[in-house]
């Protein structure tokens, strides 16, 4: 089985969902949740912080340079990720469509490298 990380992207600036809409977010992630713990394709899911909350490390000749902020200013930016377990690219799909419903927001869904 292959690895894919579900990244959820979120538009920058505006304001969160509040008070009811939240807490249904809330609860459509957490039965997606248990929905790929019982499928066995649960890995690890997470939210982040916003994109102000950042610290960049760029290497700069034999040092590394330490900026906060994001490394890219943009309309959108990573929200949060889920990493599950599927057999192929189509079942991957089906999770990042559940992913989609639960968060109401797009999902990115992408392989990781050097698996079988």
């Amino acid at each position: 089985m292959k690895h894919y990380l579900l990244s959820v992207i979120t538009p920058t600036g505006g304001e969160p969902p509040a008070g009811e809409e939240m807490a249904r977010i809330g609860r459509n992630l957490e039965t997606f949740h248990q929905e790929l713990r019982e499928a066995g394709a649960w890995v690890f899911a997470g939210g982040l912080h916003g994109p102000e909350t950042a610290t960049v490390l760029r290497p700069e000749g034999g040092d590394v340079l330490v900026t906060d902020g994001p490394y890219a200013e943009g309309k959108e930016h990573l929200g949060g990720i889920c990493v599950v377990r599927a057999p192929d690219l189509d079942a991957a799909l089906h999770w990042g469509r559940r992913a989609t419903w639960a968060t109401t927001l797009p999902v990115e869904v992408r392989p990781f490298m050097g698996e079988a």
